[in-house]
Order: structure tokens, then sequence, then C-alpha cells
């Protein structure tokens, strides 16, 4: 009776899983198309770019004849187009979604992440055209020399995060594989939650997310917002050019907007699958090899950002010399 009950009992544990099997699917099939359409993607991505510069071009030429008419559609478009270009490839994506995926965070502190880094990546486009065209006076290609610069610290930021996750996540498996040595004591006192003796016993689960925690978030901001959006560069240039340079900094905050509604969309999916599994997988393994499990994928998450980092270091290209994947 007892053994008909255990094969019940395992059989149900195995069907709690559906969803992640159904998530497993779907992201292997998506993986499966991106790898065959990509030729594809990149060719029609290369287009798309290309109109929406000239639409773009042309609000600005409509806002510097007509600014009080014409100034809610470019902020509008701008809006959207920050919407849009963040669906596409992108490293700021993949670190946030590593991160996620592989470390307790909490819902408020996801968000956080993903405004600052949107925000910081609109103040860098506006500082970096400000400091070059207007306090340097340098010409438009050394803009684009900079930025490109700018783009190649970004991702040497991501591989050093990578390495950070890495290192912290090799020291928490060598702790927990470590065998404990106990040794006899004779209690005198007893703690307990009341004892009154002025210490804090444990630390609270406040203490243990962020003990050391800021200095991988503030790699995470400055990994992706240190590399300013392209799109942006391009219309604060026209801007400056046309004469409504103030116009071209409120589109190209527009445009971290629309960038942080979608990347900070993407978060919160992460976070509902990350919690998701930490749920189906509460009860099902002792609590030491759960510990494991999920260090040993926040080792794979860091092997992942170092892995990306290299690719996206190797293939960034200056403005104007290639297609660019990133």
């Amino acid at each position: 009776m007892s053994v008909v009950y255990q094969q019940r009992a395992a059989s149900r544990r195995w069907l709690t899983l559906w969803p992640l099997a159904v998530f497993l699917l779907l992201a292997a099939g998506g993986i499966l198309w991106l790898w065959q359409a990509w030729p594809q993607v990149m060719m029609k991505s290369v287009v798309w770019q290309r109109d929406v510069n000239q639409q773009m071009s042309g609000l600005l030429k409509a806002v510097a004849a007509r600014p009080a008419q014409a100034g809610g559609s470019l902020l509008l478009f701008s809006f959207l187009y920050g919407v849009l270009h963040a669906l596409g490839p992108g490293h700021g994506k993949v670190v946030i979604t590593t991160w996620l995926a592989t470390h307790p965070s909490k819902l408020k502190s996801s968000i956080g992440l993903t405004l600052a880094s949107s925000l910081l990546q609109g103040l860098v486009a506006i500082g970096l055209v400000v400091v070059v065209l207007t306090i340097l006076q340098l010409p438009a290609r050394q803009l684009h020399m900079s930025s490109f610069w700018l783009e190649k610290g970004s991702y040497a930021l991501v591989g050093v995060l990578g390495v950070l996750l890495c290192v912290r996540a090799l020291k928490k498996l060598r702790q927990l594989l470590r065998r404990p040595k106990f040794t006899a004591f004779t209690p005198h006192h007893v703690h307990h939650e009341g004892c009154g003796c002025g210490h804090q016993h444990l630390p609270d689960p406040e203490q243990l997310q962020n003990g050391d925690d800021w200095r991988a978030r503030l790699m995470i901001v400055l990994s992706m917002g240190m590399r300013p959006c392209s799109g942006a560069i391009m219309v604060l240039l026209f801007s400056k050019v046309v004469g409504v340079f103030s116009w071209g900094m409120a589109s190209a905050l527009a445009m971290a907007a629309g960038t942080s509604l979608t990347i900070t969309s993407l978060a919160l999916l992460v976070h509902s699958f990350r919690s998701l599994a930490v749920k189906l997988s509460g009860h099902k393994a002792p609590v030491l090899w759960r510990q494991i499990g999920w260090t040993t994928l926040a080792l794979a998450g860091g092997a992942v950002l170092i892995a990306a980092a290299v690719v996206m270091w190797m293939s960034a290209v200056p403005v104007g010399r290639g297609i660019r994947p990133f």
C-alpha cells in the first residue's frame, strides 16, 4: 500500500512541473527559429533602422519649423522607437535576464535596476554629445568613436560582472561542499529570539540579500547604461544641426523611457518564471542540494556573461563600418 502511494505521489510531483516543461519547450523553439532566421532579421532591422532615421529627421525638421505642433509627435515617436528598439538583440537584456534568473531579487529592486540603467543610457548619450560637440568642439567622427569606445567599455564591464558572479558562486560552492567539523561543547546559555542578550543571532532576509550585492548591482547599471543608444546619438546630432538641441535631449529621454518599459516588462517576466521555478522545487530536494543547485545556476550565469562579453567585444564595430548585431 505504501509503495503504491509513493508511486502516485511521485507521479503527482512530476505533473506539477508542466509549466516549467512548457516554458523550456517554447524557449528551445524560439532559439531554434532565431538561429535560422537571424540573417533575415538582421537585414530587415537595417532597413527598418534606415526608415526610422528618415522619419526622425523629418520630425526634427518639423519641430524646427513648428515646435508647438510637431513636438508631441516627436516625443511619441521617440518613445515608441525606444519600446521597439529594446525588443531587438542587445547586451542589456542578456545582463538583466541572466542576473534575475540566477539570483534572488525583489520585484522593486529588479524594476529599479532597469529604470536606472535606461535613464543612465539616455544621460550618457546627452553628456557625450555635449562634451564632444559643444565643449570640446570636435567633429562628428570623434563623437562616433567616443560612443564606440564607451560601448567597448560596457562590454568589458559585462565580462567583469561575469567574473565576479563566478568567483562568488565558486566560494559559496566551496563552503557548501566542505565537510562540516563539529566539536563537543557545553552550553552555558541557550539563545532565543527574545533572550535579551543584545546580540543578533541570525541575519534577516534583507541583510542576506543586500550584503555585498550592491557591487554587482552597480556594475549591472553601468554595463547596461554606459553604452549610449545609437538612435539617441543620431537624434541629438541632427537636432544640434537644425538648431533644436533641447528637443533632441527630450527625444533621447523619451527613447530611454520606452526602453525602460520594454526591459522592465522582460524583467517582470523573468522574475515571475524564477519565482515559479522556486515554488515548484520548494520541497522536492534536501536544503543542501537546493542551495548547491541554485549556486551552480549562478555559476552558469556568470559563465554566460563572460561568453557574451567576449562575443560582443569581438563583434563591436564603429558606426558605419558594417552591420552591428548588438
